[in-house]
């Protein structure tokens, strides 16, 4: 499993977001169209009814977002060490995405979580935008893209890459 921009890539299955668990809210990019996942939220859209598919909301890595993440940590971290009763703040949810997708029956809202602990860089949040309405472009660009995206993910192992090389590969399934 890995996330590349805005994408988490689990064993070729591709996720606008983190992957959803249990009833969790989520949005998988599947080779017929793009499917809400989760509890609240239902939907299946075929990729050649889509005009856009665009995500909203996405929370942008800053130097701002990265201390208070740090600074979560280690309150957390001392709360464990000095709390025998469990974890301290586990009840804080990550940041939720909108992705909205356009269809001949209107524009649709679904959710999914960020899975970007601080954030994305404005730049994988660009490529992909970009990337999302490539998608749309048609049965062969949506193919080519989403199983080369797939492939990458049943082959990768290791977490996810660094942001060079997340840059590198959304560069590369933008064409």
């Amino acid at each position: 499993m890995a996330m590349v921009g805005l994408f988490w890539i689990a064993e070729g299955d591709v996720y606008v977001g983190a992957k959803p668990s249990g009833l969790a809210p989520g949005v998988r990019l599947a080779p017929e169209g793009v499917m809400a996942l989760g509890d609240g939220q239902s939907g299946f859209y075929l990729w050649e009814d889509l005009h856009a598919v665009t995500v909203a909301g996405v929370p942008v890595k800053s130097l701002k977002r990265q201390v208070s993440a740090v600074k979560d940590l280690a309150l957390d971290t001392v709360l464990n060490l000095a709390l025998t009763m469990g974890p301290g703040r586990t009840g804080e949810a990550p940041p939720m995405l909108t992705v909205r997708v356009a269809s001949p029956d209107g524009d649709h809202e679904l959710t999914a979580y960020a899975a970007a602990a601080v954030g994305y860089s404005p730049t994988e949040v660009d490529l992909s935008q970009a990337l999302l309405s490539r998608l749309t472009e048609g049965a062969a660009t949506m193919a080519t893209t989403l199983a080369a995206m797939s492939k990458w993910g049943r082959a990768w192992e290791g977490g996810s890459p660094r942001g060079t090389v997340r840059e590198r590969l959304l560069r590369e399934w933008v064409g």
